[in-house]
């Protein structure tokens, strides 16, 4: 890959599209390109996933969750964002695999090796050179949601583990994470996410 990989990450209701197009608006300056994706989604059949995974008439097992989110994240991978990394093109992703192996790993409790291990393959080395883990209070970033989706709709006690599984995965990969105070206003949350990605790059 020769351009940088950036991913959005964080629990529900922590800024991650919102920060995510400031960012990407910020970068796509015309001395770069900037291309902009999520997760679930961005190829057509990833956006038939997206809707299966989110919609809450949805009754999916943990296992099928995680196989269905990998199997859009290797479409993704395979299309979009490796090709455009190999053209010089920045990526910003709102979620990428680390939603993975904190929402299925940790909140589903399947394992974030397991998850990792399941998501490798598909993704054939395009993985993130940096995660901006969003950080919030569960309660906090309940409080912000607008309409919850399947997931989203979980609860407090399935945001704290996702929560705890993203703290745990930052601390063992401290060279990868960007770790923001999410409760802060949103504008001083993209500037220290700014900082933090030209600081890199």
């Amino acid at each position: 890959m020769t351009a940088p990989y950036i991913a959005l990450e964080g629990i529900e209701g922590a800024g991650k599209s919102t920060v995510a197009n400031r960012l990407a608006d910020l970068l796509d300056d015309g001395a770069r390109r900037v291309v902009r994706v999520r997760e679930p989604g961005g190829t057509a059949a990833g956006e038939r996933i997206r809707r299966v995974l989110l919609d809450t008439g949805s009754v999916l097992s943990p296992w099928a969750e995680a196989l269905l989110f990998a199997a859009s994240r290797a479409q993704l991978a395979r299309d979009v964002v490796g090709p455009a990394l190999e053209t010089g093109s920045w990526v910003i992703s709102d979620r990428t695999v680390y939603s993975s192996l904190a929402y299925q790993g940790g909140g589903r409790g399947l394992g974030i090796d397991k998850v990792r291990g399941l998501n490798e393959p598909g993704l054939e080395g395009v993985w993130p050179q940096m995660v901006v883990l969003l950080r919030i209070d569960p309660e906090t970033g309940l409080a912000r949601q607008e309409v919850a989706d399947r997931i989203g709709g979980e609860g407090l006690a399935f945001q704290a583990r996702v929560a705890a599984a993203f703290d745990e995965v930052a601390a063992t990969e401290p060279e990868r994470f960007l770790v923001v105070d999410a409760s802060q206003d949103i504008a001083r949350v993209t500037d220290q996410v700014v900082a933090g990605v030209l600081a890199r790059w």
